[in-house]
């Protein structure tokens, strides 16, 4: 693949969107960009500064600070994945917690908090050859990406995909907890003023239910290649 494109991955959360993306990233030899790491380092912030605790949430606040939040992707050499740094410090498993996931569709509405990372997102595309996945790439981000997918799955599915993430993490939840996460997430990430969720026009859909790991990475290869090749000609 001579010529490098812009692959924007959109769906629901749970959908195993950072698996796939991260898989084409190392394939294709491109850059893979986590954007949902990015809101959920905004959140985690706000939660240590206190902006959010239990039914608080302050976003005058959380919108103050933003110039002091930094968030940067350092590449783990051992394991080969980019990890999410906060203020130079490393955040990766802090974030993937379910206690993060319960507050970041919440910070992802905030207008002022998008308009500063997608600012950066689309910095980091300009040169193409980038894997990136989200809830907006493909209609905000890169709207002219050669390849859009939106990956989608059942509610039930995606959260027991999660539960088993979460445990295996070490971490004490209950499956129903993950499942009403995984609903209220879809809402607001669906119904939220500034960019919400929703398939582009041009997005192919892969709804993964029923398929592994390994049947949904060869069929978004093999359509990231045909893409390539019409980019090509």
């Amino acid at each position: 693949m001579e010529k490098k494109i812009i692959i924007a991955i959109d769906g629901h959360s749970s959908t195993g969107k950072s698996t796939v993306a991260k898989q084409l990233a190392k394939a294709l030899g491109y850059i893979y960009v986590d954007t949902g790491a990015m809101y959920r380092a905004v959140t985690l912030y706000a939660m240590r500064k206190c902006f959010i605790k239990d039914s608080h949430f302050n976003q005058e606040a959380i919108e103050r600070y933003l110039p002091f939040i930094n968030i940067k992707f350092k590449l783990n050499k051992k394991t080969g994945i980019a990890e999410v740094l906060l203020n130079n410090e490393n955040v990766e498993n802090e974030i993937r917690k379910l206690s993060v996931s319960n507050n970041v569709s919440q910070i992802a509405a905030i207008s002022l908090v998008r308009q500063k990372l997608v600012q950066q997102q689309k910095l980091m595309g300009a040169e193409r050859g980038i894997v990136m996945d989200g809830r907006d790439i493909g209609t905000v981000v890169f709207p002219d990406a050669e390849l859009k997918i939106f990956m989608t799955a059942t509610a039930k599915d995606r959260a027991e995909r999660r539960y088993k993430e979460i445990t295996e993490r070490g971490e004490q939840v209950s499956y129903e907890d993950v499942l009403k996460n995984v609903v209220n997430r879809d809402h607001i990430d669906s119904t939220r003023k500034d960019s919400p969720l929703r398939k582009a026009e041009d997005a192919i859909t892969i709804d993964n239910s029923n398929m592994t790991l390994d049947e949904q990475f060869q069929k978004i290869l093999e359509l990231a290649k045909q893409a390539a090749s019409t980019k090509e000609r």
